[in-house]
């Protein structure tokens, strides 16, 4: 499919059109979380945008691949393009990123580095992608390795940041509770 205008104006009434032709107010559930599908493929294009390793970079690229494939589920009703593959690779990038971090004991606040805030951004995002995926799934049918790709994704997005973190020097940023 090609794009050869991009200003249609069939959107002026507050209504969008879905893949299959249907068309759906821009408030649905189904749009709200296509909206926050995309907001976090950005927010990781914000991440690659940093001065990263190597060895972050090509995993973060196959996220967006994937988040494209997420939002492509979601515009066309009852298609499942995320499949069980898609979360493995997740696992496996989580496996080998926290093989060599330390064992946490307190909790991380987001911060430290430019690069590592910047996938605490995404994590929360990738959080309220979730919720959004969440709601929809209890009035309409969600491909079922969908909800589990964006659980793990925001594990990822969290242990990429302690990563990029020690990389860069930084460490982990610790909350400190307030005694009162």
């Amino acid at each position: 499919m090609r794009l050869s205008k991009i200003v249609t104006r069939t959107g002026d009434e507050g209504k969008t059109g879905l893949g299959d032709g249907t068309r759906v107010g821009k408030d649905d559930l189904r749009i709200a979380a296509i909206g926050d599908v995309d907001e976090l493929n950005s927010s990781i294009g914000l991440v690659l945008a940093e001065n990263l390793p190597g060895s972050v970079k090509e995993p973060l690229l196959a996220i967006q691949h994937d988040l494209f494939e997420l939002g492509a589920e979601l515009c066309l009703p009852g298609q499942s393009r995320i499949v069980a593959d898609h979360v493995s690779r997740i696992d496996e990038n989580l496996e080998k990123m926290n093989a060599d971090l330390s064992p946490l004991r307190e909790f991380v606040l987001p911060g430290g580095s430019r690069a590592a805030a910047l996938c605490h951004l995404a994590r929360t995002i990738c959080r309220r992608a979730e919720r959004s995926l969440v709601a929809l799934s209890r009035i309409e049918k969600v491909g079922p390795e969908s909800l589990k790709y964006l659980n793990r994704l925001s594990d990822f997005l969290f242990i990429l940041a302690r990563k990029v973190n020690r990389e860069s020097g930084c460490g982990d940023v610790l909350w400190k509770p307030q005694k009162g």
